[in-house]
This record gives structure tokens, sequence and C-alpha cells, in this order.
């Protein structure tokens, strides 16, 4: 095969892109992505019997500012003054949660804290699972803003024991204590055989480490400066939203399945000036998992990722692998990667048991610094092709990559009966790397002005 790996089903012709200027549909959601705005009310969560010393734990003062706040016609709850313990935050229409510079919410360790249960997705799978931390469902016009901090207080003892030692090559495990593993293979099953999700339960005992913050089914969302770290699971996670700004936001923790930013069936996002560090995907879109993905079968669409500094992670900008509903017209430009523990700079995965058309994938003027992989495409992540739903990837383009370091510069393998359709590479510079790497069942891959090592790339 080569180092190229065969490239199967070349064809070096110009595709007809999607429309005349992608680039002017990136522009066209950055102005229709509105921020929400918010009637000039305070309402202090110390007003409410909120108390910033150790032990104290501030749930019903905080649910109670919020509800004041709701049923004034909105505004702004305040925190300030120091680190509030806490247990789950439910956001209600017209509210925005800010939490000021000098504070922290500190979330409650204990799981019971987290119930009842509340009906979530957990990697794209419908459940009634543990409360995320900070919850919002079927609302409009919500907020978390201010230079504070969200402190989910997840570490080698607390929440991500659950992994446990099977999905990952850190093992998370404590001896004794147990782990997701027996209630995620059934999940699966209830998945597949369509179990109704009122019957997903998934709560107590089955320890699934709930998502930090998730607004579900909501319009009109706003995340803003503040910081997110020590997750138990995923940071941020809009499912079924409409119209969500993520700006400014700094996302850090190294615990399994620390994704950064996470919009999953979500249209019209924007995410910008963020700063990613992460023991997962630093933002990964994805649209439900194989059964659930398929019947709900909403795509994430329209999408804007800007001036982003991706650190540690599996991958800098992912799509996958809970991908079965789609994606489409999601912009990457202005972004800057590096980290000896980056995995992979662009990445899509996917494969026959996901399935999913991802499409229109535009990134351009991306500075990858260190990176073990810049440009990931891959029918074969996890299962591989051991199912009967048969992805489509098509229409890539990435203009304007500079690379300093990477290991390799390609792992990029599509199915001979589905190969990966207009990859276009432009104007990119891989400068210093150990092999240029795999590139398997492509149709129609373009490169125009593209160096390894100096030299320009052929296609």
């Amino acid at each position: 095969m080569g180092i190229l790996g065969g490239c199967a089903h070349h064809n070096a012709s110009v595709a007809s892109p999607a429309s005349t200027d992608p680039w002017s549909q990136a522009e066209l959601i950055r102005q229709q992505v509105r921020v929400p705005e918010f009637p000039d009310r305070t309402f202090d969560i110390r007003t409410y019997g909120a108390q910033a010393k150790a032990g104290h734990d501030n749930t019903q003062a905080i649910a109670a500012a919020i509800l004041a706040c709701h049923n004034a016609g909105g505004g702004k709850v305040l925190v300030t003054g120091g680190r509030y313990l806490s247990g789950p935050v439910h956001l209600r229409s017209n509210v925005n949660l800010h939490i000021d510079e000098s504070a922290t919410i500190a979330f409650i360790t204990d799981p019971k804290a987290y119930l009842p249960a509340v009906f979530t997705r957990w990697e794209g799978m419908e459940i009634m699972g543990y409360s995320p931390l900070v919850y919002a469902y079927g609302q409009t016009n919500i907020a978390v803003t201010g230079k504070g901090t969200l402190d989910g207080q997840g570490n080698r003892t607390t929440w991500w024991p659950w992994k446990g030692s099977n999905f990952s090559s850190v093992d998370w495990g404590i001896p004794g204590v147990p782990t997701q593993e027996a209630a995620r293979n059934k999940l699966m099953q209830d998945m597949e055989n369509n179990v109704p999700v009122a019957r997903r339960n998934y709560a107590d005992g089955s320890y699934l480490r709930p998502t930090f913050v998730q607004p579900y089914s909501c319009k009109n969302v706003l995340i803003e400066n503040i910081t997110i770290t020590n997750a138990p699971f995923w940071l941020l996670n809009p499912v079924l939203c409409e119209n969500v700004t993520i700006d400014g936001v700094k996302l850090v923790s190294h615990g399994p399945n620390s994704d950064g930013c996470d919009p999953e069936s979500c249209k019209n996002v924007v995410i910008k000036n963020c700063l990613f560090d992460t023991g997962d995907d630093c933002i990964a879109i994805k649209s439900g998992r194989n059964a659930d993905g398929r019947r709900i079968n909403i795509p994430s669409e329209n999408i804007l990722i800007s001036d982003c500094q991706m650190r540690s992670g599996h991958g800098g900008v992912v799509i996958g692998s809970e991908i079965s509903g789609g994606v489409r017209n999601v912009f990457v430009e202005n972004c800057v990667m590096s980290s000896p523990e980056l995995e992979r700079g662009i990445r899509i995965k996917t494969n026959s048991i996901r399935g999913g058309v991802i499409e229109n994938f535009y990134i351009r003027n991306i500075t990858i610094g260190e990176v073990q992989t810049a440009i990931v495409i891959d029918f074969h992540y996890e299962e591989g092709d051991a199912g009967k739903f048969t992805p489509t990837v098509r229409n890539i383009h990435i203009s304007n990559l500079k690379c300093e370091t990477a290991h390799k510069v390609f792992q990029v393998r599509g199915y001979k009966r589905s190969p990966i359709q207009s990859l276009h590479l432009i104007d990119c510079d891989f400068k210093k790397v150990d092999a240029i790497g795999v590139l398997e069942e492509l149709d129609n891959f373009v490169a125009s002005n593209v160096k390894i090592q100096g030299i320009e790339f052929k296609a």
C-alpha cells in the first residue's frame, strides 16, 4: 500500500462547492445568532439564604433566586463573594446566572444530590439519569455569565473512577468501586430494542456520570466568560438547542470523557474566543448515537467556531462519534492548537454502526504547533465496519492550515463502497513530520499548494 495507503477511488478533478462562497454562510450564522437580553433586575442568592461557607448546601437558595427572577419576568441571578456549595442548578427562561470573578459554585459530589432523575442524553442516548450539574429543559433566553468558576469537583476519587478501565488507555478505576460498564452495556441494548425512554432508568446505581452543563431543547442560550473545571463527564453539551453562543469560556478538565464543548443536534451555534485544555475532545459536534440518533434524526447544523485555543485533548475540532443524525455546515476559522498531548487537530470519526451524513465542513486559517496527527477522517472508529449504516462524508475544505510538528499528517480512511468525497486541501504547510500517514478510499481528493517538509505534495 505504501506510505499513502493506496489512495483508492482517487480522482483529482475539482468538485463544485456547496455554494459560490460558502464562507458567506458563515457570516450569515455570525449575524443571525444573537445573544439573549435580560431585564435590568438583580437577584442576589445571598438574599435567599446562600452562604459562602464550607459545608453549607446552597441548592435551595440558588433555586429560590432563580424562581424569583423567572417569576418577575427575568433578570440576573448574582453569585458573588466566595465559594458556594450546591447541588444541581436548574435554569429557567429569562434568567442569567451571573457568577462574579470573586465567586465559585462548587458542586456537591454525593450522587444522590442529583436525584430525582431527569430526561437527559448520555453519550448520545436518551435516558432518565442524574441531573446535569447545570440543566435547563425547554427554556428560552438563558445564560451563564461572569468571570467566576463552575467547579464540578471531579477527581481521581470522585466521579472519575466510575469510568473504570475498559474504555480508555487510562485506568481510572479504583478496586472495589463500581463502574459504568454494566449499565452502559444494558443501555446500548435498551436503545437498540427501542425501550421507551421513561423505562430507561439510569440514575442511582448505574454509575453513569452526569454532564456538567446541559441545556436541552432550549432557545437563545449564552455561556460567556466563565471557567468550567473538574467535570464529572462532558463539560458543555447543548442538546436540541437553537441559537447558542459560547463566548470566552475557559474549559479546563482532565478527567475521563472531559469533552470541552459538544453541541448535539443543535442549530445555529457560535463558539468563539474559548480556551480548551481537556482530557478528551476540545470540541466534538454530535447528533445522537445509533438507533436513538436515527430515531430522532436531527442533525447539528450551521455551526461557526472561531478564534479558539486548543491545548490538550483527543482532538481539536471533531465531528463524531455519536453522529447518527448527521452534521452539516460547520465552519472553523482562526484557531490555534498545540500540545504534546493534543492527539489530533481536525477529526471526523464514525463507522457503519454510527452512520450519518457529514457534509460541508470548512476550515481556514488554523495554526497547529504540535500534534500527533493533523487531519483524521476515519470510518474505522471503535467498532469499525461492523454495521449496516454506511456513513457518508463529503465536501471537506481545509485552507491555510499551518502545522509546525506532527507525527503524521493524515489518517484518512473511507470505505470502498463509500469513499470520502471531495476532500480539498489548499495552501497548507506541514513543516516537520515523521510520516505522511494514510490516505485510503477517497473520491475527488484535491491538494493545491500543499507542502510537507518543504516539498510540494501532489494528490
